[in-house]
């Protein structure tokens, strides 16, 4: 098998001659790698030299470029398309560009919401996306990101957008169908531009909270459950398979999740509440392609090379045990602490199984 047929596979639930993988991680762990293998150039063709030296398959995502208007910096504060402002914040291991301006945060009524200058799906660049595709052969293609309750956050602040549901039902409603109308159009763009290419797309959130959902379901199903599933079937219209990413306890949504068509469902953070993996497998293992699993707040960054080690082995017992429906990676960015032994050592243990 080439690296996209093992990924691909996987996701079918047909078996693979090995366990796939993937990586996500922060600018300096990709450098730090780069460097290790003394890999100079970073464009397509480096990073999957990268990725084979360090046994990753992947999943490799393309973007239309902006080409809209001109963007703004102020006070040292940048600003994107949806007038969200991000400062550039060092906290020593590694920096990170913070979101600091929520635009409609301060928004009372849904006359602002109307009159809010939303970006238009003709500011981009949607020739652009086979060139890029062409760069990955033999890679799967992941095209697309479409984050509802993460948008609402990132427009409205998190405090604003929790309660938002309960105390501004009918604002909530329209901010969701002028995002739903938006990320519609520009995938649809996105979609017809790579016809055949992409195998993966994400319909994505952040819903799980360190013990148990930042919502609940009944307000799930109210308000983010329609213009989601929108969005999943826009993408089984072309034969794209869906990716749900949803960082910590989201366990209480499986359900939901299966019956709406998920394919691939990230990042089984198994710390975050009561995740019995040999059950999440005997439940949802015919329904769900698990992405990632390895222990992102304790065992990578704090563990031992064996401690990564045994997990890895553990996993494959769990969530790989009839070698079908797992793709192991990191459950999220490895961190700029991370030991680059322990990064090694996942990929190179993954590789027995």
């Amino acid at each position: 098998m080439n690296h996209r047929e093992r990924i691909l596979a996987a996701i079918r639930h047909e078996p693979v001659d090995r366990l796939p993988t993937d990586m996500w991680a922060t600018v300096e762990v990709w450098e730090k790698l780069f460097n290790h293998f003394g890999i100079r150039g970073r464009g397509p063709a480096e990073r999957m030299e990268l990725y084979d030296a360090v046994g990753i398959d992947g999943i490799f995502g393309v973007v239309p470029p902006y080409i809209g208007p001109a963007l703004p910096v102020k006070d040292g504060i940048r600003y994107d398309e949806w007038g969200m402002g991000y400062r550039m914040q060092d906290y020593g291991s590694g920096s990170y560009d913070e979101q600091v301006v929520f635009p409609l945060t301060q928004a009372k009524a849904l006359k602002e919401l109307e009159e809010f200058p939303w970006p238009s799906p003709d500011w981009y660049d949607y020739a652009a996306l086979p060139a890029q595709v062409a760069a990955y052969p033999d890679r799967a293609i992941e095209c697309g990101y479409t984050a509802l309750f993460y948008w609402h956050n990132r427009l409205r602040g998190l405090q604003q957008s929790l309660m938002d549901p309960l105390a501004e039902p009918e604002m909530t409603e329209y901010l969701l169908l002028r995002l739903s109308d938006f990320f519609t159009t520009y995938h649809t763009r996105c979609f017809e531009a790579l016809k055949g290419k992409i195998d993966l797309t994400q319909v994505t959130d952040d819903f799980g909270g360190q013990f148990g959902l930042l919502l609940s379901p009944r307000l799930f199903e109210r308000f983010y459950r329609r213009p989601m599933q929108r969005a999943i079937d826009l993408a089984k219209s072309y034969n794209i398979f869906v990716f749900h990413h949803d960082d910590g306890d989201c366990r209480p949504l499986l359900p939901r999740l299966a019956q709406m068509g998920i394919d691939v469902l990230n990042p089984i953070q198994w710390r975050c509440g009561n995740w019995d993996l040999a059950a999440l497998k005997a439940d949802f293992g015919g329904q769900f392609c698990f992405h990632s699993a390895v222990d992102n707040q304790q065992t990578i960054p704090f563990g031992s090379a064996e401690d990564v080690r045994a997990e890895v082995r553990m996993l494959g017992r769990t969530l790989f045990s009839d070698r079908r429906g797992l793709i192991l990676a990191p459950c999220h960015n490895l961190q700029p602490i991370t030991p680059l032994e322990n990064i090694l050592a996942l990929y190179d243990e993954a590789s027995k199984i």
